[in-house]
């Protein structure tokens, strides 16, 4: 689910349809939470299904660490991507805004941390020579991304939290201590899915 204060908007003939900021969202607000209603396709499901849906999967989903795709109900699977992202996943299954999102401005991902089947490249970015998302990207940047979260999770318990109540139990009892210092962040190389080792299981199965 997403955040309250965003909407769908066209935002160019080469981009497309993106989510928008509505007001201004605070860094360390939780920008996404994975919900009951999105859908969760392991591989060999995938792999039954129409090319038609394998389209929508291709274009619309996302790899979690266990490898299935998942398919957000709403406009979360309209999130473009930036290597200058201003949210980013955390490892439990909610986002963060790592800056301050002005209103009128697009929620990015960088798509790097989304496990993709194929890489795919980008158009140029001020700021990054990265011009390229690769599916093991988790491994080469998730440094840079852990000290991203650990600031905004600083910010967690001084901004509003709209979607905090769409945590299970569990997951707030560990977000909120995090932010408090009390437990360490669990880093976002969790959502890693290492394809290859997946494909040795299935050889030997």
């Amino acid at each position: 689910m997403l955040h309250p204060d965003t909407e769908l908007r066209f935002v160019s003939d080469a981009i497309g349809y993106g989510v928008v900021a509505t007001r201004l969202i605070r860094k360390g607000t939780i920008t996404w939470v994975m919900d009951d209603f999105d859908q969760r396709f392991s591989p060999k499901e995938v792999a039954r299904m129409f090319s038609t849906y394998k389209q929508i999967v291709d274009k619309y989903t996302f790899r979690d660490g266990s490898g299935d795709y998942i398919l957000c109900w709403d406009h979360a699977r309209y999130i473009n991507h930036s290597f200058r992202a201003n949210c980013i996943t955390t490892a439990y299954d909610f986002e963060l805004a790592v800056r301050d999102i002005r209103p009128g401005e697009e929620l990015t991902d960088d798509y790097g941390f989304l496990n993709l089947d194929e890489p795919f490249d980008c158009l140029p970015e001020r700021g990054t020579r990265r011009t390229r998302v690769n599916p093991d990207d988790l491994l080469r940047q998730h440094k840079k991304w852990d000290r991203m979260l650990e600031g905004a999770f600083r910010r967690f318990k001084h901004v509003e939290q709209p979607l905090m109540s769409m945590l299970k139990p569990g997951v707030q009892r560990k977000a909120s201590a995090v932010a408090g210092g009390a437990e360490q962040m669990d880093s976002i190389l969790n959502c890693y899915y290492p394809r290859e080792e997946a494909a040795l299981v299935l050889v030997a199965s």
